[in-house]
């Protein structure tokens, strides 16, 4: 019987934090063809990172710089608030190196998000959680979202082995996209990168995706994708379906955005509505065979928009898809009703 030893062969890893990173660029010819579009649509498929998103970069960068600093020990917890793929990341990162993960979901999160969470050992919290951040006798809203200084409220009186990391402003986040996300694009596009289209959540993709790529090409032209109006809940809307972890930033100043989200960042904001993303899912994953995730959707949808100009004739366009499909499968994103 062969033997070998863990470490030995090349092709062998023994760390989930080895296997984040250097994914492919994807060009879905087959979708170009069929609605004429002579730009290059090169998507970037951050769903095939271990634990199945673009926050797997964030998330190990951010638990690396708490580490540096000795913000975190083995055995520590780690809080943050999530739409689902950071936890996820973060949860996927940490049981490796012994930390415990607690995760303040936003609303409008699939069902499969919330089973992946539990699946992977963390503990599920939200408003009510937070020591007199709500009254104990009123009724559960769940539109209701604790905010960031409840979270920071709930990790002191939780005490001093837990620690927010806040995607929102931690450096780490960006930081991660400087470092692999960009070079990555930059080295398989043999620097032929025209323009750059993607969502924008917490800022830290399009922060450090314009940082990098800018300075490689200064001419490179950045669209930033927001939810249109109606895909936005409200109490005037409030089951319309959404896009969700992203928000509308563009008519906001940018102190009223997360750090990372400055107008500087990007040329021209793009709105993309729930059922275009919806269209563009079902066109992707019946001519091209892949499952896409709403916000990936929603960005393939812009840059198909913006292949259709002229001055876009023979360029590559690159699109962040910053995971897959499978985590939307009970929400409207593959239903056959538009």
């Amino acid at each position: 019987m062969k033997t070998w030893k863990s470490g030995h062969m090349n092709r062998i890893y023994a760390s989930i934090e080895d296997l984040v990173g250097s994914t492919p660029l994807f060009e879905p010819v087959r979708v170009e063809k069929q609605l004429h579009l002579t730009s290059h649509l090169l998507c970037k498929l951050e769903g095939l990172n271990p634990a199945g998103s673009i926050k797997d970069r964030a998330a190990l960068s951010m638990l690396q710089a708490a580490e540096a600093d000795g913000t975190l020990s083995p055995g520590d917890t780690i809080v943050e608030q999530t739409s689902g793929n950071t936890g996820i990341a973060l949860a996927s990162m940490a049981i490796p190196r012994g930390y415990h993960c607690e995760i303040f979901l936003e609303s409008g999160v699939t069902p499969e998000r919330r089973t992946i969470l539990r699946a992977l050992g963390c503990r599920l919290l939200d408003y009510r959680d937070v020591p007199g951040a709500a009254d104990p006798d009123a009724p559960f809203d769940p539109f209701r979202e604790a905010t960031l200084e409840e979270i920071r409220r709930y990790c002191t009186a939780m005490g001093p082995s837990f620690h927010f990391l806040d995607q929102t402003s931690n450096p780490a986040n960006p930081q991660a996209h400087i470092r692999s996300t960009g070079p990555e694009i930059w080295k398989d596009t043999d620097g032929c990168v025209d323009a750059l289209v993607l969502m924008a959540g917490t800022g830290g993709t399009l922060c450090g995706l314009s940082t990098y790529l800018r300075k490689k090409n200064p001419k490179i032209h950045i669209a930033a994708v927001e939810p249109a109006p109606c895909s936005v809940r409200s109490e005037e809307n409030p089951s319309c379906k959404i896009i969700d972890g992203v928000l509308r930033f563009d008519d906001r100043p940018d102190a009223a955005c997360s750090s990372f989200l400055h107008h500087d960042l990007y040329d021209e904001c793009m709105e993309v509505s729930a059922e275009s993303a919806h269209r563009t899912a079902l066109l992707i994953a019946r001519q091209e065979g892949l499952l896409f995730g709403t916000s990936g959707a929603a960005a393939l949808t812009a840059a198909m928009e913006l292949s259709k100009r002229p001055i876009f004739a023979g360029k590559n366009i690159v699109v962040i898809i910053p995971d897959g499909g499978g985590k939307y499968l009970s929400s409207f994103l593959y239903s056959d009703q538009a």
